[in-house]
């Protein structure tokens, strides 16, 4: 059974920020504390790390009782981690749940417009690298391609528009998980976050997109191989065979304005200065949202 550090917390109204992580120390203090800095309580679901990620997350848990820690017994995979995750938020009572890379990717900074954007619209709301004023840094030209493919892919195959459906930047409130039964979740990896994004649709459940920045990793190796994009490809029209794409649901854009390195950056839909319009994400066909 994992470890799980249950310090008593309040919780009611709070957010957890979920980190996943695998040989992630030379990153790992930094974030928590920037996190930290953003007034939202962090997770930490280590894979067994041999670098000693874990006893680092138990150290900084220590001494900050907004720090939870859970130990699992070895690499059980990135969508595992997530459920863990989202579960234990769940269990605990937090208003929303965020998950995030630990690797340095993905900016605490960005968490403002995020939970904005959630408790506005109450539904999940993505840190997306391809909506206007979101931007990728220190990819190359064949790794940006394959990531703009695969986003094209599952747009296209399942019939929705959101623009980032590889993003691990995203917040659920409490009351969407709720909703999803995280027991028929089939997939692993990177695939998992497709996945759990279609049966959000599915449920009904609006979907924002806010813009970020998107920095390549600061310290270690990417987890993401060849294996991994494959399982995520081959998992994409499985999910269509199961049902025809949802119909009735929207994204919704983000703030007309969000700043970004200093740049005012408009959201997708806005025109001009007028307020910013819901973007469609309605397939041309099929069923409307799952209720079974």
């Amino acid at each position: 059974m994992p470890k799980v550090r249950t310090t008593p917390i309040a919780t009611q109204g709070r957010t957890l920020v979920i980190l996943p992580t695998f040989n992630e120390r030379p990153n790992l203090e930094a974030l928590v504390l920037a996190i930290r800095s953003e007034d939202c309580d962090v997770l930490v679901v280590d894979d067994n790390s041999p670098d000693g990620t874990g006893e680092l997350a138990d150290r900084l848990a220590g001494s900050d009782p907004g720090v939870l820690v859970e130990h699992r017994a070895g690499k059980l995979g990135l969508g595992s981690a997530h459920i863990a995750g989202l579960r234990r938020g769940t269990e605990l009572g937090y208003a929303l749940l965020v998950t995030m890379d630990a690797d340095g990717s993905h900016q605490p900074r960005h968490l403002g417009p995020i939970l904005a954007a959630a408790r506005r619209s109450g539904g999940v709301v993505i840190g997306s690298r391809y909506v206007r004023g979101g931007s990728i840094v220190g990819w190359n030209a064949r790794r940006k391609l394959l990531s703009h493919s695969a986003n094209l892919y599952c747009r296209t195959l399942l019939g929705i528009r959101v623009h980032d459906c590889t993003s691990g930047y995203r917040c659920y409130p409490r009351r969407v998980i709720e909703r999803i039964d995280l027991d028929r979740i089939v997939s692993d990896g990177y695939a998992f976050l497709i996945e759990l994004l279609y049966r959000c649709l599915k449920a009904g459940v609006p979907v924002t997109e806010v813009p970020i920045r998107f920095q390549d990793r600061i310290a270690g190796t990417s987890k993401v191989s060849t294996a991994e994009i494959t399982k995520a490809l081959k998992l994409v029209p499985r999910l269509r065979w199961q049902r025809a794409a949802p119909r009735g649901l929207e994204v919704v854009s983000a703030d007309p304005e969000i700043e970004l390195n200093g740049i005012a950056a408009r959201s997708p839909g806005q025109a001009g200065d007028g307020a910013a319009s819901p973007v469609s994400a309605t397939g041309d066909g099929g069923p409307g949202p799952d209720r079974s």
